[in-house]
């Protein structure tokens, strides 16, 4: 048996600002001089994201700066910016909110009420407080209380990849449960001060929301349901330095080196030859591509490795462009919006993360 994806939720704070705003604001966390503040604005601008949602926004408009209070200019290229501690209080506080939205959608969308989950697997990498995200939905949600969690933590973008993993071998195991799998991501929580080009990429590519999927056994019967048939992972060699997501005194910080499309183009290709391989087909017979938009060129690494039209990694862009690199979430957004275009199967999922590891789903 597998699993069966019978509902969709998606959820994004209320309040987005512009890419150039955005870049305003990069600008001072930098504390940069004119020559500076204008590599910041273009690096932006090469982000392939024209707006973002924060849950830090507090008002729809106004002067970049003047639109949240959590962020304060940099005083001097010392100056780090909030601690920890504080930005894990504002994630406690803001991405329950996010994750019960995503996870009310879903439940709608597969027509389940709450009390007949069996299962909840939560993925995040922004953030961390226990009792955690799980024992929260189960109170607002009004879960049973005997519901079997499970929390997958700090894996990086690829994480919700893994919570289908997961929820199909509960799926497998058990022809009656109903999972639940929740992924929110506040990176905002985690722009990074002070002039590092590695940091100010990734501070022109975060954004916050939340997304989730209801899964069933295969046993049952749902018309139209998008079925899981395998996973698949490579952890790439010689790659510990391209990228890498760690705790610091301010913030987690991540590392996302300039080789991390060259280890894509170099290695994704000829394993997932292999992985589809023994799953029947090449790469001429997927008929859809739900790729993570970690940045413009990762999509173009992988396109130029599997030989992909433009076409087949339109919706990642759209994504990408729409909301900005959510994390983990950010691959089911792009799963839903395929699901509302009736995007033809089979469909492969990939996505990316600190190791430099690369995950796989395929979908009939």
């Amino acid at each position: 048996m597998s699993l069966l994806l019978t509902g969709f939720g998606t959820s994004v704070p209320e309040y987005a600002i512009a890419q150039a705003d955005a870049a305003e604001i990069g600008a001072r966390f930098a504390a940069a001089d004119p020559k500076r503040a204008g590599t910041v604005r273009a690096l932006y601008r090469k982000a392939g994201v024209h707006k973002r949602h924060s849950v830090l926004l507090e008002r729809a408009e106004g002067a970049p700066m003047d639109r949240q209070s959590f962020y304060e200019e940099a005083v001097n290229r010392d100056d780090r910016g909030p601690s920890t501690e504080l930005r894990m209080r504002r994630y406690e506080a803001d991405a329950p909110a996010l994750a019960e939205a995503a996870a009310r959608s879903a439940l709608r969308d597969a027509a389940f009420d709450a009390a007949e989950l069996t299962h909840v697997v939560t993925v995040s990498c922004t953030g961390f407080f226990s009792p955690g995200l799980d024992a929260v939905l189960i109170d607002r949600l009004g879960l049973a209380r005997g519901v079997e969690r499970t929390h997958i933590g700090f894996m990086g973008c690829h994480g919700a990849l893994n919570g289908l993993r997961v929820a199909s071998s509960f799926a497998g195991a058990n022809p009656d449960a109903r999972v639940l799998v929740s992924a929110v991501e506040l990176c905002t929580l985690h722009f990074a001060y002070g002039w590092d080009p590695e940091l100010v990429v990734a501070n022109a590519l975060f954004s916050d929301g939340a997304a989730a999927v209801v899964g069933v056994s295969d046993g049952d019967n749902y018309t139209g349901a998008w079925q899981v048939l395998a996973n698949g992972t490579l952890l790439i060699p010689d790659s510990t330095d391209a990228m890498s997501w760690r705790i610091g005194n301010h913030g987690f910080r991540m590392t996302l080196a300039a080789s991390v499309p060259d280890l894509i183009g170099a290695h994704l290709a000829r394993w997932l030859e292999q992985w589809l391989g023994q799953h029947g087909l090449g790469f001429g017979d997927v008929a859809s591509w739900a790729v993570h938009p970690g940045g413009p060129r990762i999509l173009s690494a992988v396109g130029d490795a599997l030989g992909l039209t433009n076409s087949a990694l339109e919706v990642s862009r759209d994504v990408l462009a729409e909301y900005g690199n959510m994390s983990s979430a950010t691959v089911l957004f792009i799963l839903d919006e395929l699901r509302r275009r009736d995007a033809p199967g089979p469909c492969v999922a990939l996505a990316f993360g600190p190791g430099l590891v690369v995950e796989a789903v395929l979908f009939g």
